[in-house]
């Protein structure tokens, strides 16, 4: 709770208003203390973590002290990435929505300049963009700063790991008088300090502390695995927690696409993003993960920077961040809006110092956590299948079910005993280990047609079930025959020795992030 309302804070009513629409009550901490040195022109640094608001913090003044009646660039706005530009630009427009006439526009590499140009010479107040895409502009002529009165740098510490200090000087020089400065960071490098020294004007430095920093509902684990095991251990607390979407964290780009492509083996819905990937690849990977196409998205720490995505379960740090400061961001995906998340960090003996080096950053130790067996994941699927017979059960109807069991009874098993068969029937598959007969059955065949109930509503294609039953079951690629895919459901031809392996396997796991069942058509 902070001591002050946004009303206390001297914000016009429209501005209110927007804050209103957007559901904020009251400023966070960084909010209260940033937004009034900002409005009277101050040159500030804000250190302060994703989650804590620090994007109103700015925006607000920034958009307060908006002149709307001058059609010229009065603020721009750099970001590290395509993505937390559209972020930006996004709450900027909530902010000013009951200002008429007030024009943000977005800039950065990736999409059509020239349609950046018309969005300028239209006019803009607020330029909010990547680096070199800004530049460009400035170069160019397309955008020009005779108005310019303040400079914002979100993210400031990613911009130099990145490489962007000189692209940074660079746009201040292109002011013609002195311009207000903010800058914001969640950590205070030496870099952030040299351009402090350089450009600004006697700055307010306003840390939020580092205990805000990690929000309270994200329960944090450390789970002692080796590397070969990993991708299982995502899956298992996959399937135990019944997650529906979750992020992994991998220090390279490479893994990021080895991970995700096991996991795809393994039936999940997946998909990676780094910086190899287009921005049209990119823009198509993360629509398919808000939509929920895919549950588990695979990324590098810059790639998945000013991702907003409320609803996210789970946070896999599959590599241990190389920077004590990036923990802090990774989590942060998870447990936002009030909600919350579960953090799972896979670290090994040796990297114990690692581990000590991130809880002395957070102030709390990880609370180290057993990997699930795969009894326990059983166990789970079985809790689930009972829970989905209760539903069953109250519904009623059941008169004609009844009597095929009253008539299948006989001395020699019990009722109880016929509902614990089916129930391990449902949670496991149609065969199970020592059904010999049914191996004989198709030993001698050629190509059986398997049943699966996944389609194209599953947005389910042929190199999904390939890569499902391929990785899952062993069973090479290349033997796999013909595969017919409808709306619910898809057939595939298996030649017959792979059969019972297939059954035996493939009911335990996913395709599409949907629980599959397969059986012979």
């Amino acid at each position: 709770m902070t001591d002050s309302t946004f009303a206390e804070l001297n914000l016009s009513q429209p501005i209110l208003q927007g804050l209103t629409d957007m559901g904020f009550e009251e400023p966070t901490p960084v909010q209260e203390q940033c937004i009034p040195p900002l409005l009277t022109q101050q040159d500030v640094v804000g250190q302060a973590q994703t989650g804590t608001g620090k994007t109103a913090a700015f925006g607000i003044p920034v958009v307060q002290q908006t002149d709307i009646s001058i059609q010229q660039v009065q603020t721009i706005i750099m970001c590290p990435t395509r993505e937390l530009a559209i972020q930006v630009t996004g709450e900027l427009i909530k902010i000013g929505k009951h200002l008429n006439g007030l024009h943000v526009v977005p800039v950065y590499g990736g999409q059509s300049i020239s349609r950046q140009i018309k969005a300028l010479k239209r006019g803009a107040h607020i330029v909010v963009g990547t680096p070199g895409r800004t530049i460009d502009h400035l170069r160019r002529g397309t955008m020009k700063l005779d108005s310019l009165q303040r400079v914002v740098f979100d993210e400031a510490d990613e911009m130099l790991n990145m490489g962007f200090r000189n692209d940074m000087e660079q746009i201040l020089s292109y002011a013609d008088g002195p311009v207000q400065t903010i800058m914001f960071s969640a950590t205070m490098s030496k870099g952030i300090r040299k351009i402090m020294k350089r450009y600004m004007n006697d700055p307010q430095t306003i840390a939020i502390e580092r205990k805000k920093m990690t929000a309270p509902n994200i329960e944090q684990y450390v789970v002692e695995v080796r590397d070969s095991v990993r991708t299982e251990a995502i899956c298992r607390y996959m399937d135990i927690n019944d997650f529906k979407l979750a992020l992994v964290f991998c220090n390279t780009k490479r893994k990021t696409e080895e991970v995700s492509r096991e996991l795809r083996s393994r039936g999940y819905g997946s998909d990676f993003i780094n910086g190899d990937l287009s921005q049209n690849q990119r823009d198509r990977v993360m629509a398919k993960f808000r939509s929920g196409t895919i549950d588990v998205l695979v990324g590098t720490d810059v790639a998945a920077r000013g991702l907003d995505i409320d609803d996210i379960d789970a946070v896999f740090n599959y590599d241990i961040p190389q920077d004590p400061e990036y923990y802090v961001h990774r989590i942060g995906r998870t447990g936002r809006a009030g909600r919350s998340g579960m953090a799972f960090t896979f670290a090994t003996k040796r990297k114990k110092k690692q581990l000590r080096t991130i809880e002395r950053q957070i102030k709390r130790s990880l609370n180290p956590l057993e990997l699930p067996s795969a009894a326990d994941v059983q166990k789970s699927r079985s809790a689930d299948t009972l829970e989905g017979m209760t539903e069953v059960l109250e519904k009623g109807d059941l008169r004609p079910f009844i009597e095929q069991i009253e008539s299948f009874q006989d001395d020699r098993f019990t009722t109880i005993e016929i509902a614990a068969a089916l129930l391990k029937n449902a949670t496991e598959g149609s065969v199970v280990e020592g059904d010999s007969p049914e191996k004989q059955q198709y030993e001698d065949s050629s190509m059986i047609k398997m049943h699966f109930n996944v389609g194209k509503k599953n947005n389910v294609y042929p190199g999904d079930l390939v890569g499902a039953i391929a990785g899952e079951s062993n069973i090479p690629g290349n033997v796999i025959g013909n595969i017919d895919i409808f709306p619910h459901h898809s057939f595939v031809d298996i030649p017959g020795k792979h059969v019972n392996q297939l059954l035996q396997v493939m009911n335990r796991n996913r395709v599409k992030g949907k629980k599959i069942r397969v059986k012979v058509a």
